[in-house]
């Protein structure tokens, strides 16, 4: 169901987030976030050619890629920042080497923030830590069932189970899809801060 009709306004603010998932010929993948915020007006920046940010010219145009093995190990990292508010926006881009030897599992998103807050990276490329990771998990899905033996095996808990209103071991798609693991009583809460995006 689409949103109601709003009404009337103007458009100021455009922040677009791409995030892609590509397997390599070398079995690893890359997993890559882009942010790109544009407004629709101009706006004086010392900093930036001329000393102002035309409208539709992005204010902020970053990216970030990794390189993650199946088990969702972060073997590479690197982070470009093409426009950036600022000149020296530009020079934290490096610390985003951390990222190496991280896994994208429970605790991912705690450990960026202890990493990356603050003084310590930049917030537009904190942001697209969380989709990234996600994407990650989008990407990998259904090779790492099929390797792990999901679908082979009944017996196997669905490892979305419980991480959204819909999956609720007590609701209506687990009691028909995945009846082993219906239950009647209802669900615990979990930490949703701390499990990936449903993979399906």
């Amino acid at each position: 169901m689409p949103l109601p009709a709003p009404t009337n306004r103007a458009l100021k603010h455009t922040r677009r987030v791409i995030c892609e998932g590509y397997k390599r010929e070398d079995g690893l993948w890359d997993i890559e976030a882009h942010l790109i915020d544009t407004k629709t007006f101009s706006m004086d920046y010392p900093d930036r050619d001329n000393g102002i940010i035309a409208a539709g010219e992005p204010l902020h145009g970053m990216s970030i890629r990794i390189t993650v093995d199946m088990e969702l190990n972060i073997l590479d990292a690197v982070a470009s920042m093409d426009y950036t508010p600022f000149n020296c926006c530009k020079t934290i881009s490096e610390a985003y080497k951390k990222l190496i030897g991280l896994q994208i599992a429970s605790g991912f998103t705690r450990k960026t923030k202890e990493l990356f807050s603050g003084v310590k990276g930049c917030t537009h490329l904190l942001e697209l830590l969380g989709p990234l990771g996600t994407t990650a998990f989008q990407a990998t899905h259904q090779e790492r069932e099929i390797q792990e033996g999901y679908y082979a095996a009944a017996d196997n808990p669905p490892p979305m189970l419980n991480t959204c209103h819909t999956l609720a071991s007590d609701g209506p798609v687990v009691k028909e899809y995945w009846t082993a693991h219906y239950t009647t009583t209802p669900s615990e809460p979990i930490n949703t801060d701390e499990i990936p995006e449903n993979p399906i």
